[in-house]
């Protein structure tokens, strides 16, 4: 894995939902500069202390993005190349990292490969490209039948043993990166063979060999995917889901358990972790004690892990999916031209977010941190996090009572709120109803 990761906090834009860009994009209606109103807010993303942009999709789609139809040409909803590359080069400016989402799965029916295929049939020279079955009496007009992604037929499976595939996806990773792009994460990564990237990525490695390349992946062997893919990161769902049902449920034993296996991952690999992003609901609006919000956050930051954080969750957005045509759009809205048009009720959970990075990027070592747990019970969580000779303290309370453990490494409040005493002549940490402290070492 590239060095830079290390250091890497991602703030993630979904860009057609950011810039407020029409649901269906239309043949002809020319192109919309709309990706400068992301560049106008790269320097909340540094105030915020994130070192990367995490862009959802850029590239031509017929509607949410992840239906490409043209891997080498920006969605004209949002502007054309030069205004992406013009992005490139102010995160750049800046410090910021980009790192782009490339669909390589799956296709949108409107892809000219497909399109090729609709119109000349099985002689179509991208009829290989896809998995079809064409009907006994075709005839010029039929469409076959195809393998699509999730059962959702405007998303084309592509074949990915062809060659022809691995190529193209190939060339157009290495075509963004050339221009400027820092890495790239590869949706549905979890749908797609593993023989296919570990045929890919080595041809980008070896023309981009500080890229950064992590896959979507919502299930499974982890850190198998990993090795058999040559990925070198993947999304770590498990952790996002304990995080929320853990303090939802008051039982911080899920947590734990989940800790434990991404200790064990973070002996192969460092993945890349959330509390929110665009397929998911919003954090604020998934907890059901608005009070333990600040309590995701704190094991997000403190635990090993690349952070990425979703755009609209460091101000406390609502939004919640829905399992239907248009669910997206409550998780996925337009934000408004400049920061200080922001609700002003947000800019608690901002400021906290500022805080709670601050820790994260003057301890980075938390990159691969491994954390033991001192004390567990079913609203009470307190453990060690710990790396390079480096620790940290981290306590967390659920309860309506206070929360008093021993902690003898102690030496002082570095976030949060509590107090340090003595008892039996050791150090012990007391933590407020519903509270939490990160503490030094």
């Amino acid at each position: 894995m590239p060095d830079w990761v290390q250091h890497a906090i991602w703030w993630q834009v979904f860009p057609l939902g950011f810039v407020g860009a029409e649901q269906h994009a239309v043949t002809g209606d020319g192109v919309v500069h709309r990706l400068p109103l992301v560049q106008s807010w790269l320097d909340y993303a540094i105030e915020l202390g994130a070192s990367g942009l995490a862009l959802g999709p850029v590239f031509s789609s017929e509607t949410h993005g992840y239906d490409t139809v043209d891997h080498f040409r920006v969605d004209s909803r949002l502007g054309d190349e030069a205004d992406l590359i013009a992005l490139f080069d102010a995160a750049h400016a800046r410090g910021l990292r980009v790192l782009l989402d490339g669909v390589f799965n799956h296709v949108g029916r409107g892809h000219w490969a497909f399109r090729s295929v609709l119109e000349h049939g099985p002689d179509s020279p991208t009829a290989d490209w896809f998995h079809l079955s064409w009907p006994d009496n075709w005839q010029p007009g039929m469409s076959p039948d195809y393998e699509k992604f999730e059962g959702h037929g405007q998303l084309v499976k592509l074949n990915h043993q062809n060659p022809a595939v691995i190529e193209h996806v190939t060339l157009a990773m290495n075509h963004w990166l050339e221009r400027g792009a820092d890495g790239w994460r590869l949706d549905a990564a979890y749908d797609t063979p593993p023989q296919f990237w570990s045929a890919v990525l080595p041809r980008v490695r070896a023309a981009h060999q500080h890229a950064y390349l992590v896959g979507e992946v919502i299930h499974g062997d982890y850190a198998e995917i990993v090795h058999a893919t040559g990925l070198d990161s993947v999304t770590q769902y498990e952790l996002w889901k304990s995080i929320w049902s853990s303090l939802n449920d008051k039982n911080f034993f899920e947590l734990d358990w989940t800790l434990q296996r991404h200790n064990a991952w973070l002996d192969t690999f460092v993945p890349l972790t959330f509390v929110g992003n665009h397929d998911v609901t919003r954090l604020a609006s998934r907890l059901t004690d608005e009070r333990h919000v600040a309590h995701a956050l704190v094991i997000l930051l403190t635990v090993g892990g690349t952070p990425s954080i979703y755009e609209g969750d460091e101000q406390a957005f609502r939004g919640i999916k829905e399992d239907r045509a248009g669910g997206d759009d409550a998780i996925r809205p337009a934000f408004p031209d400049a920061p200080n048009e922001l609700a002003a009720e947000g800019w608690t959970t901002y400021r906290l977010h500022q805080s709670l990075i601050g820790v994260r990027r003057r301890h980075d070592w938390l990159w691969r941190a491994r954390t033991e747990t001192i004390h567990v019970s079913n609203e009470q969580l307190f453990y060690r996090a710990s790396g390079g000779g480096n620790a940290l303290l981290v306590a967390l309370n659920l309860s309506d009572d206070q929360m008093s453990q021993p902690a003898p490494e102690a030496t002082a409040v570095l976030a949060g709120r509590a107090t340090l005493g003595t008892a039996d002549g050791q150090t012990v940490v007391t933590v407020g109803a519903h509270g939490w402290a990160i503490l030094a070492v």
